[in-house]
This record gives structure tokens, sequence and C-alpha cells, in this order.
């Protein structure tokens, strides 16, 4: 932990340790966004949400607790080199390497969705029945995305082939390619734009084994999350993405993540927010 505790973090989200001491939680964030096809910005991503977080209060209306029964640090970002891709990937599966084996849970901030990928190798490690449940606008199960494999376009179908497909819950999905929605149908469980409605029957499949929630923030409706880099229509509202967040607070839990949040397309900083609020009760719902 020596090493997390060596990172330089100038803000900390609302409520963290000073010190990495006896947290339960660990927060990295992740400036990482070189493979997206659309928009960049997301790099910005973790910035934003520590800078919103301080609008918020500790205490959750909701779930009725407060982030000051949570022990968890804010590590700050990563200083992942600009343009290497793939030395960004192994210092991200380092950093949660660092923390799983120190016995605590990862929650990664991206940054592009390709930042999840390197977080599942290693908490799949650890937890080898992982599962995954995946809430997103896109299906990111293509092998490769003009030449490339490594694109937060094929992040899941990366962690698919690594943890067998049906241990991944697709929710939300309404964009991807002829090719992904057929491979979807024989290898994941896949939801095409179903969200609160699929959720119950995914929580019971999971049961008790550890789970892995991966959120890209446009899962959301652009009227809802407009500071992202690839914006699709027909996505569900924030209420919706919070009432799943709560359905799924008695699964274990073991490691989190939220991407593709992009400042600069924010008007009046609204992902954001919805962002740092999905992190604080992210936060409240993990500390067990």
């Amino acid at each position: 932990m020596d090493r997390l505790a060596e990172m330089t973090a100038t803000l900390r989200f609302l409520g963290s340790q000073e010190t990495p001491e006896g947290a339960k939680i660990i927060i990295v964030g992740a400036p990482m966004d070189f493979t997206v096809s659309y928009r960049p910005g997301s790099r910005f991503g973790p910035e934003g949400i520590r800078n919103i977080s301080y609008g918020l209060e500790e205490f959750s209306f909701e779930l009725e607790k407060t982030l000051d029964d949570v022990r968890f640090f804010d590590a700050g970002d990563l200083e992942v080199p600009y343009g290497n891709v793939q030395r960004s990937l192994d210092m991200i599966e380092e950093a949660a390497e660092i923390i799983l084996k120190a016995g605590k849970k990862p929650i990664f901030l991206g940054g592009e969705h390709l930042i999840s990928w390197p977080v599942i190798k290693a908490v799949h490690r650890q937890y080898p029945d992982l599962s995954v449940i995946h809430f997103d606008a896109h299906a990111d199960l293509r092998e490769e995305y003009w030449g490339e494999t490594n694109s937060h376009a094929t992040v899941i179908g990366h962690a698919a082939r690594l943890l067998g497909g049906k241990n991944i819950y697709q929710l939300g999905i309404r964009s991807g390619s002829v090719e992904e929605l057929a491979w979807a149908r024989e290898n994941t469980n896949l939801y095409r734009a179903k969200v609160i409605e699929a959720l119950p029957e995914v929580i019971e499949a999971v049961g008790n084994r550890p789970v892995y929630i991966t959120i890209d923030i446009d899962v959301l409706d652009p009227a809802f999350a407009p500071g992202t880099g690839t914006p699709e229509a027909g996505g569900i509202s924030s209420r919706e993405m919070m009432e799943s967040l709560y359905m799924m607070k008695d699964l274990n839990i073991v490691g989190f993540d939220i991407v593709e949040v992009a400042p600069d397309y924010d008007i009046g900083k609204t992902t954001a927010f919805v962002a740092g609020k999905l992190l604080r009760e992210a936060l409240l719902i993990m500390n067990k």
C-alpha cells in the first residue's frame, strides 16, 4: 500500500481518509482516454467527479448511512504515460493488484472503459468465480476496433473470454454491431435496453458469488448524462440508475468502476454530479 500512499492527490473525494491505513476501500483514478472512437476527454473524469463531490452530503438520505462510517482512501490519479496504451493498462492492473493483496476493495474512476479490463483481470485472479455486471449503452464485445485489440470497444469481450461469457451480465445495451449482437446471444447474458426489469433475474443468478460492477455513464440517456464521449439516445434516467444500485446492495461486490465521464461536454456538470452520487452510494453499499 506504500505505493498508493505515495500517489499525489491534490483533491480527494468527499470523506476520504488522508492515508490508506485502516481503509477497507481504495479509490484510484485512471485518467486514460487513448482509444476513444468519438469524443475524447474522459481523462478528466476522475478530477471532475472529485470536484463536485463537495456539493454532496456525506449522508445518503435513501440508504440512511453516512460516509463518516466508511473507511476509504482516495489515492488520487495514476500518472499513466500519455499515448502508451499497454504501459497504462499494466500500471492500472498493478495498482488493482496492490489493493487486492492488501485485502481491500478497489474502486476505479475512468477514463475510458478500457481501464476496466486490467482491473477485472486482477480481481479475477483474487476471485476465480467472479461475475461482472455491466451497465452500458454499448456492447463493447468486439475482438478489435480499427485494428486495435485493446480498445474501449473490446473491453467486455476481453472480460467475457477470460471469465466465461455466461458470467457477464450486460444491462442497458442499445448499440453495437451485427456481429456483437450475434456473439452476445450465444455467449453472454445480454439484456437489450433493459436495466430495472432485468436486475431481479441477474441478482438471483449471481447469488453470493463475488461481483464486479462496471458502470459506463452512457448507460444513462444523454438527457441525464450529456458529458460523455459516445452518447446514445434511449437510455435510462439517473433515478433508474440509482434504483439499480440500491437493488444490488446485498450483493458481494468486490470491485467497482465508473467510466466515460467527460466533463468538457457536461453542461452544468450534470454528468459529474450523477457519477459523484453513484460513487457515494457505492461506497456505502460496499462498506461491509
